[in-house]
Order: C-alpha cells, then sequence, then structure tokens
C-alpha cells in the first residue's frame, strides 16, 4: 500500500477536516513566498480538494 493510499484511508469520511487541512498547508505555503505563488497554491488546493472528494470550490479568506 502507497503513502497515498494509507492517507486517503485515514481522511475518508473526514472531508471537512481533510479541507481544513489543504487550506493550512496553501495558506503557509502563501505566506513564506509572500503570495508569489498564489495562482499554482489556489490551483494546486483544489486539485487536492477534487482527489479527496470535496468539491466545494475554494473561499478566498485572505
Amino acid at each position: 500500500m502507497s503513502m497515498l493510499d494509507k492517507i486517503k484511508d485515514m481522511i475518508k469520511g473526514h472531508p471537512d477536516q481533510a479541507g481544513k487541512g489543504v487550506e493550512k498547508g496553501g495558506d503557509f505555503v502563501d505566506k513564506k513566498t509572500s503570495g508569489k505563488y498564489g495562482g499554482q497554491v489556489d490551483s494546486a488546493q483544489q486539485r487536492l480538494n477534487d482527489q479527496l472528494g470535496d468539491r466545494r470550490p475554494p473561499t478566498d479568506e485572505r
């Protein structure tokens, strides 16, 4: 079993918590890069949320 499969099994049934983790991770990267890669970070967050089953559009609370 790959690491990604293990992570998916752990977050199964907890899409809200996984989505919050993706948001926090993206915010961390934005902070460290002073928002230089904001578009790419937002795109990555959306892709991760799609992979995790969270289809909500991202909210921009910055």
